[in-house]
């Protein structure tokens, strides 16, 4: 079941769980992880909200009819543009505490005015924060009423990434993994993302029974993107040769022949 608006995509994927999806890439076309995936979970009495996307069209309207007379969460599952601009619809939002500064200020999208300018150069490149920002931790538990939430500190994309795990065996994955163009830390720290990777991928072995759903492309998947992905991203060592500056994104660009599902963005700065 799917509903269509002018900007968001709804797709019913089960009772209690809907997916709001939006293209990042109207807002460049160097952006090619489409579809960006909201996921709205419903519990008894409560309902959570897994980031805000954008921020260009209302998505808050959309939510609020979904929900009907359940309490909401909102959370960011890290601070990235396209997760989180639109928090300022919501009056309170999570994120994990290393990030909470991050997304407590206004969001400067200054520094990369070439990427923004067509849909925020009349907000100044300047996007302004829910009002309240609460800190998650790993490990911590919500209640939805009939649905729990686990927080997975899963470090690497960003710093404050994180993965949920509900005890419905699906486990929302975020930026930590999907298939698509991958944004990669600096050289040195790749290892923190191959340790979250592997993190998940006993999770996935002590369950095989959980679903994978991730931020960008395709849902649900299984442990192959988890283990394809770790794959990929311990190859780059051996394709660091090949990479050329990509300029848009200050980053690194490696492309891997052998495994064409990712290609890799590994951060300059």
């Amino acid at each position: 079941m799917s509903d269509n608006n002018q900007h968001f995509k709804i797709v019913k994927h089960k009772d209690y769980l809907y997916v709001i999806q939006e293209n990042i890439s109207i807002v460049h076309s160097a952006y090619t992880n489409d579809p960006l995936s909201m996921y709205l979970i419903l519990g008894n009495h409560s309902a959570l909200l897994i980031d805000t996307g954008c921020g260009i069209s209302p998505l808050k309207p959309i939510v609020d009819k979904l929900i009907g007379s359940r309490k909401l969460l909102v959370f960011n599952s890290h601070a990235h543009w396209d997760h989180v601009l639109g928090n300022e619809e919501f009056g309170e939002v999570y994120i994990h505490e290393i990030e909470e500064k991050m997304v407590s200020e206004p969001y400067d999208l200054s520094h990369s005015k070439e990427l923004f300018a067509k849909y925020y150069s009349n907000r100044n490149f300047s996007i302004p924060p829910a009002k309240i920002i609460k800190k998650l931790r790993d490990g911590d538990i919500f209640d939805l009423g009939n649905i729990s939430i686990k927080v997975i500190h899963a470090p690497g994309h960003s710093l404050g990434s994180i993965c949920l795990l509900t005890n419905k065996n699906e486990l929302f994955t975020g930026d930590v993994a999907y298939y698509g163009d991958q944004f990669l830390p600096r050289r040195r720290h790749i290892p923190i993302v191959l340790e979250s990777l592997s993190k998940l991928i006993k999770l996935c072995e002590k369950n095989k029974s959980l679903e994978l759903y991730p931020s960008h492309r395709q849902f649900p998947c299984d442990i192959n993107l988890l283990t394809e992905l770790y794959k990929g991203v311990s190859n780059i060592k051996n394709l660091w040769h090949t990479r050329k500056p990509f300029d848009l994104f200050y980053a690194w660009e490696i492309k891997d022949e052998e495994n064409d599902k990712f290609r890799y963005f590994v951060s300059r700065l």
